[in-house]
């Protein structure tokens, strides 16, 4: 009973997560394509430099809470509310240090439009900390459909505002608001789904049990983020505005893909995990499947998305856009296997392992970061192939780290992997012999779409994919 309760609940998570992100990408590009043929990429690049410092400022700002009230059994009222106050506190000081700070940011790009630009993007801070207890509620319990429905409806709220202020004649004022407006409208409804609300009684005692689980958290995030953005800050200094809205367009177009993936896995994986954290063969044989379903769905998706990166951006954004397909390529032979981290993370994390997460960050930010700065000189391509490279050098760290708590080799990743991966390629490789001869760019780009999807249905289906006849049936159920 137990099995199939743990069952129905990840399946049902998956299944909402898959449905909200699904949504939201369907919303992102909706609203994304609108943006971009109203905007341009010096737009995107200013809103881009900006990037590293809500990344930083954010995470500390979680500090890891979330995860560390996932891990514990038992949660009081008083762990939820001394979060809130802490970082709805946080949040109103980062704003204050950063509002000053405008001045030197815009100093360091020798961009003083950045003066104003950053201490609208930086409100985030104020909204976002009100929600974060509320998030990690819903999280705990799983409740996936609610979070569904805040994502979406932020999201649609956010990208109206974001076309209407672009239409105006905003420019990127209106993608600073449009950011403001997510983060605001989504922080809000948490509060209102979430059955625990906020109370003025504050203790500091909570902070301090979770701080040791977190405060790695806190500095393995920081150096996540600083590490992810450190492009936007090289480009953006020692290039040009539009390089970063080039860079920024083809990693935002990979990133939606991506996230629909991510969202299903982070929704579920570290709340399943710990709950069957004391059973290794049943956290085994979880984590396999998992890491099956991964595949299943992130390498049709993410090389797919490769495969049809230049009519894909030339059709829905336009010419002016094309310099950023080869990012986009790029970031999605990244995508590919990113679920592999995330899954890998969240079981460590589940274990209560936060110091082998932030050893494992620090050794592939370093390495990418030694990497990058050597590659600087042939330019922007090769900084990020290098950049990719030791992301997926890095993944052998995390399996060692995670093989060391659940019977598992790298031989069985691969094997698990493998079906997926030939799969999908012997797909892409069907649709470039039939389409090669088409001229038309429209027809060309539906055709590799339906070719590579049926090749890959057929190919799951002869095969007799497990996962694959499971997502069927509960589909069809």
């Amino acid at each position: 009973m137990a099995e199939q309760s743990l069952k129905d609940k990840t399946a049902k998570g998956l299944f909402w997560g898959g449905v909200s992100n699904g949504v939201q990408q369907l919303l992102n590009l909706t609203f994304g394509l609108i943006l971009a043929r109203i905007l341009n990429a010096e737009d995107y690049g200013m809103v881009g430099m900006l990037a590293i410092f809500s990344a930083v400022a954010s995470t500390i700002q979680e500090s890891g809470f979330t995860a560390a009230l996932t891990n514990q059994k038992e949660i009081r009222n008083e762990d939820y509310n001394a979060v809130f106050w802490f970082s709805s506190l946080t949040g109103l000081f980062f704003y204050s240090f950063l509002f000053f700070s405008a001045p030197l940011i815009a100093h360091f790009y020798n961009r003083p439009e950045l003066i104003g630009l950053s201490r609208i993007v930086f409100l985030g801070f104020l909204f976002g900390g009100l929600g974060i207890s509320s998030n990690a509620y819903l999280f705990k319990k799983l409740m996936v459909k609610e979070r569904a429905v805040i994502d979406v409806v932020a999201l649609l709220c956010s990208g109206i505002v974001g076309v209407v202020l672009a239409l105006n004649g905003f420019a990127y004022y209106g993608l600073a608001i449009q950011s403001v407006t997510y983060i605001g409208v989504g922080s809000f409804l948490k509060l209102y789904y979430a059955p625990w609300h906020p109370s003025f009684q504050f203790s500091i005692a909570p902070l301090r049990l979770m701080f040791g689980f977190g405060s790695k958290l806190i500095l393995t995030n920081i150096f996540t983020q600083v590490n992810n953005n450190m492009f936007s800050v090289i480009l953006g200094k020692f290039y040009d505005a539009r390089q970063l809205g080039l860079y920024s367009q083809g990693e935002k177009w990979m990133g939606m893909g991506n996230l629909l993936i991510g969202g299903m896995i982070n929704g579920v994986a570290q709340p399943v995990l710990v709950e069957i954290s004391d059973d290794i063969d049943r956290k085994r044989n979880v984590f396999r499947k998992m890491v099956r379903f991964g595949a299943f769905i992130s390498l049709p998706a993410m090389l797919g998305l490769a495969f049809v990166a230049r009519e894909f951006i030339q059709i829905l954004l336009g010419e002016k856009w094309l310099p950023s397909v080869p990012f986009l390529q790029l970031f999605c032979i990244w995508g590919a296997a990113r679920y592999l981290f995330l899954l890998y993370t969240n079981l460590l994390i589940s274990q209560g392992r936060s110091n082998l997460y932030l050893y494992g960050m620090i050794f592939t930010g370093v390495l990418q970061l030694i990497v990058v700065l050597a590659m600087f000189s042939f330019g922007i391509y090769p900084m990020v192939v290098a950049y990719i490279l030791v992301f997926y050098v890095g993944l052998i760290y995390w399996h060692i780290c995670v093989s060391r708590y659940i019977p598992i080799s790298l031989v069985d990743i691969i094997k698990d992997v493998l079906p997926y991966l030939c799969a999908i390629l012997m797909a892409l490789a069907s649709a470039y012999i039939l389409t090669v001869w088409i001229e038309n760019i429209y027809v060309l780009f539906f055709s590799k779409i339906f070719i590579v999807a049926m090749v890959y249905i057929c190919i799951m289906w002869l095969g007799n994919s497990v996962i694959f006849r499971e997502s069927v049936a509960y589909l069809r159920k």
